[in-house]
């Protein structure tokens, strides 16, 4: 199954194979569709390795004290002339074909992959011209190049198949020898106008059975397709305990075929010490020295920098220091060390991987405490696992469903693949008083409540423990006030609105770790674009003044409304946000860590419907 690792047949960014298309996901190339394998068949070295030690900590605890690192995904080395051409195995991402039925366009005929009708051709100079032929059809003189099937199956445990063609057409009788082929008898491409057809059976109608795809979908579905197999293509296994989850029809390209589930934290300076700052921000190579000898060796052989002025006893001895004293006290709480930094940015070293400074709160806006200029951060994101047909707000929620939560691997995986991108940053922090005293406001406990109730059906509807979860109104309002003011700082910072993206502190005063309320509306670019200076520059006091009040002036009127302000946590059960919407608060998927849930913009200044729920107001 596995593609010729000696064949190149695309590429995507590194930073995509944790993001967009991590391992289990579907990559649609010109003329294939590959999936992305598991960790069993990738080939990494040591130099791939990415340090981060509180988020390999969080991970550890997720998955297990296995995971010994944190990768890059490999790389293969860029040629002058853009072509990849070479009798050495590539260095890449291996895939495989996916699903495995393809279709001729002209004859319109089903076939596996494994068929004799069917032929790979490669070009080593184009890899991207990678293609399938129909070897015999008779509806051409050169044989045709074929295209994947449109349609897949999938369950909510994350098992994925290819569509059973034959049982859906016989049923049980799957040893018919006759021909599939997939008939549009319409121009719109709706289910209800494609029809599977096998020409070898002799109780159909004029000889041949035919049964409309539309059968496939809704509650026909049930009863049309077979028991799920617990299939897991990525990794090339069945799962050992029978699936009791329904199969669904999947179309190939669709969102809901993976959701990667991702964990990610700052990158904080810890040291104030010249000697122990160096040391921190080259510890993937000092963490190899096992003694004092070993520095000399690794400045001969220029694994570290010569630094001429620092002795190899300071370096021991600051290595000695960090094993000691570096302990992660909970390695869940990402954001704790974080918020404490933000808010405190003065005493906060600054290193290659962080640079903030305090700048003053914009005129009449007294519910901020300070603004922080984050001028230049470093976010490292890790793949934890992936889920199908359903998705999750953060890693949290995931791997409270063990089965839900599609692993990486075939067992336990000893490294994760991760990625690192750079980026700038505005912090806000708000008045803790007065997030109290709104929160203890009526009409806004009433609306806890409502959250609360509504959070309890979506957690209970996927099986998940209804108690737990559940962040509280304080951050609802302090999400919703982020999304309203990354739409609004898309227009002018000189950054895709996909490319910002978001941390909320949000913890009652109660909380371990509390109370915290803030705001890190950061960028998210993997290149040199994320450290522009443009969201920076929109943090001075001149700039962020106006574009506040802008965020919520835009706020008040939704495109939407009357609708979007009328709705209500609990008016559908699968939805956890109140008022809110397409035209004024979702974001990309990119941007929000909790995938548009917990939203509701009558909590941020007076709406159509209500205002007494306004934290903003006047």
């Amino acid at each position: 199954m596995m593609t010729n690792p000696n064949l190149s047949v695309g590429d995507i960014r590194p930073s995509q194979v944790v993001q967009s298309f991590g391992i289990g996901s579907l990559i649609d190339l010109p003329h294939l569709s590959v999936m992305v394998l598991g960790l069993d068949d990738w080939s990494v070295d040591g130099r791939n390795e990415v340090s981060e030690d509180r988020l390999l900590a969080a991970v550890q605890a997720e998955l297990g004290s296995q995971v010994a690192r944190l990768m890059h995904p490999p790389v293969e080395a860029a040629t002058s002339s853009g072509m990849v051409y070479s009798g050495s195995p590539l260095v890449g991402v291996p895939v495989a074909t996916f699903p495995r039925w393809m279709v001729c366009p002209l004859c319109r005929q089903l076939l596996a992959i494994e068929s004799a009708l069917v032929q790979l051709k490669t070009d080593p100079v184009r890899p991207d011209r990678a293609r399938y032929v129909h070897t015999n059809c008779g509806k051409a003189k050169a044989p045709p190049t074929m295209v994947p099937s449109r349609f897949l199956v999938g369950c909510e445990h994350g098992h994925l198949d290819d569509f059973p063609w034959s049982y859906f057409v016989h049923g049980q009788q799957v040893s018919c020898p006759g021909v599939l082929r997939i008939i549009e008898a319409g121009v719109t491409g709706e289910a209800a106008e494609i029809y599977i057809e096998c020409d070898g059976c002799q109780h159909g109608v004029g000889g041949k059975s035919r049964r409309p795809l539309s059968d496939a979908f809704g509650e026909k579905g049930r009863s049309s397709l077979p028991a799920c197999r617990g299939r897991h293509p990525h990794v090339r296994m069945f799962s050992d305990e029978p699936c009791v989850k329904p199969l669904k029809t999947l179309a190939l390209g669709a969102s809901n075929t993976w959701f990667g589930v991702m964990a990610s934290a700052l990158s904080l300076p810890q040291a104030v010490d010249p000697v122990a700052q160096i040391v921190e921000e080259h510890w993937l190579h000092f963490n190899r020295a096992t003694s004092q000898a070993d520095l000399e060796a690794m400045r001969r052989f220029q694994v570290i920098p010569p630094y001429p002025t620092i002795s190899d006893p300071a370096l021991w001895a600051a290595i000695e220091a960090r094993r000691q004293g570096h302990a992660i006290d909970n390695p869940k709480t990402l954001k704790t060390p974080e918020w404490h930094t933000l808010r405190q940015p003065l005493d906060a070293p600054s290193s290659r991987h962080f640079r903030a400074v305090p700048t003053s709160v914009p005129d009449g806006m007294a519910m901020l405490r300070q603004v922080v200029l984050v001028e230049r951060l470093r976010e490292v994101r890790a793949l934890l696992g992936f889920t199908r047909i359903r998705a999750f707000g953060d890693f949290e929620e995931a791997t409270s469903d063990d089965q839900a939560l599609v692993g990486l691997s075939r067992g336990k995986p000893t490294w994760v693949p991760a990625t690192d991108v750079y980026g700038e940053g505005i912090f806000l922090e708000f008045d803790e008083a007065m997030i109290q005293r709104w929160c203890q406001r009526a009409a806004v406990q009433q609306r806890q409540r409502d959250f609360q109730a509504a959070h309890r059906t979506w957690r209970t509807q996927r099986r998940l423990d209804p108690n737990q979860g559940y962040p509280d109104i304080r951050y609802t309002l302090l999400h919703s006030l982020a999304h309203a003011l990354i739409r609004q700082l898309a227009v002018a910072c000189g950054y895709a609105m996909a490319s910002l993206r978001e941390r909320i502190y949000a913890l009652e005063p109660t909380a371990d770790d509390g109370p915290m309320a803030g705001i890190l509306i950061y960028t998210a670019a993997a290149d040199s674009e994320g450290t522009l200076g443009g969201l920076v520059q929109l943090g001075a006091p001149e700039f962020l003044g106006y574009h506040l009040r802008a965020a919520l002036e835009t706020l008040h009127i939704c495109a939407s409304d009357p609708l979007c302000a009328d709705h209500e946590p609990q008016t559908e059960p699968g939805l956890l946000h109140g008022a809110a919407c397409h035209a004024c608060l979702f974001l990309p998927e990119t941007s929000c860590e909790r995938g548009n849930k917990y939203l509701d913009r009558s909590l941020v200044v007076a709406t159509v419907e209500r205002d007494d729920l306004a934290f903003f107001t006047g």
